[in-house]
């Protein structure tokens, strides 16, 4: 029976995950609201690996923490979308904050995430959503085909500028006529 109860007060707590990602591997720590280390992994920078250490029900995270970065966009959006309560952290603020440590490497970064979302010791970055990063890069290609569309009309040296490509059309056929 003792062993159920503490099983019980186990799950009740909170965790505070952080990751400290880099292209090949990522390193995750994963502490208590005491600020106990429970678990300390090192997988793959993959959402499956990721997920694979994060969605276990024993743990119930209050924070998971990531530093802004290349793969940050992709990793936040799988972990939001798998329930996680996912947080990009700011990279100077955090690297303010772990550059007291003495040996600084991923598995520390890891632990040092962990605590900053322990305690709360993070600033939040927005994260834009892939529908918005979609729209984004097809807005900024429109004004892209706009403005070669000018430079290549403005570079023609005919008589008025067209202000469509039909009208490149009849331009052209009325300055053939006059040729002939």
């Amino acid at each position: 029976m003792c062993g159920l109860k503490h099983q019980k007060e186990k799950r009740s707590m909170d965790y505070f995950a952080g990751l400290d990602v880099s292209v090949k591997e990522t390193s995750v720590c994963i502490v208590d609201d005491a600020g106990k280390i429970v678990r300390e992994a090192r997988v793959a920078s993959e959402p499956e690996a990721l997920l694979q250490v994060l969605t276990n029900t024993i743990y119930r995270f209050k924070r998971v923490g990531l530093e802004a970065g290349p793969l940050s966009q992709w990793l936040y959006s799988v972990l939001a979308e798998a329930g996680l309560p996912a947080i990009c952290v700011e990279t100077r603020h955090m690297r303010a904050v772990l550059k007291a440590q003495i040996n600084k490497t991923d598995r520390n970064d890891a632990r040092g995430m962990a605590q900053m979302m322990r305690v709360g010791l993070y600033r939040p970055v927005h994260v834009k959503t892939l529908r918005s990063q979609k729209l984004r890069m097809l807005l900024t290609h429109r004004k892209l085909l706009q403005s070669s569309f000018q430079n290549c009309r403005d570079s023609l040296p005919l008589g008025p500028r067209a202000s469509s490509p039909d009208d490149l059309d009849a331009r052209d056929r009325r300055n053939a006529r006059s040729v002939r």
